[in-house]
């Protein structure tokens, strides 16, 4: 890779970054601690594959925080709207951790920063 090939992908990811610290700065989203980014970064990539993420599931999908510590989590993740349970079919003991409107328009946003980055670079 080249010096300038390099220096443009940095310049694209500072670029980002800014982006994206803009976005988290608004007042049409929570303030979310590094934990619940990473949460809701991990649930996002189960979505997109459209599998269904039990509350159990959710709880050890980052296995360097303990399963109290996530469960505390989710519960703030769903107080601030970004996420929603909703109860399987068949078994009312088993819940899913889902997006909400609010989630959907975040990750839109921060696809946004993305694009944007791009196209600055």
């Amino acid at each position: 890779m080249t010096k300038t090939k390099t220096a443009n992908f940095s310049q694209m990811y500072t670029k980002y970054l800014n982006l994206v610290q803009a976005v988290r700065g608004l007042p049409s989203f929570p303030s979310l601690d590094a934990v619940e980014s990473r949460m809701l970064n991990t649930f996002a990539a189960a979505w997109h594959e459209e599998k269904q993420i039990t509350v159990l599931e959710a709880m050890v999908m980052l296995p360097e925080i303990s399963t109290t510590t996530a469960h505390r989590r989710l519960k703030m993740l769903r107080k601030k709207g970004m996420i929603d349970l909703n109860l399987d079919a068949h078994d009312n003991r088993v819940k899913y951790v889902v997006p909400t409107k609010a989630t959907q328009q975040y990750f839109a946003q921060l696809g946004q920063c993305m694009e944007k980055a791009q196209l600055a670079a």
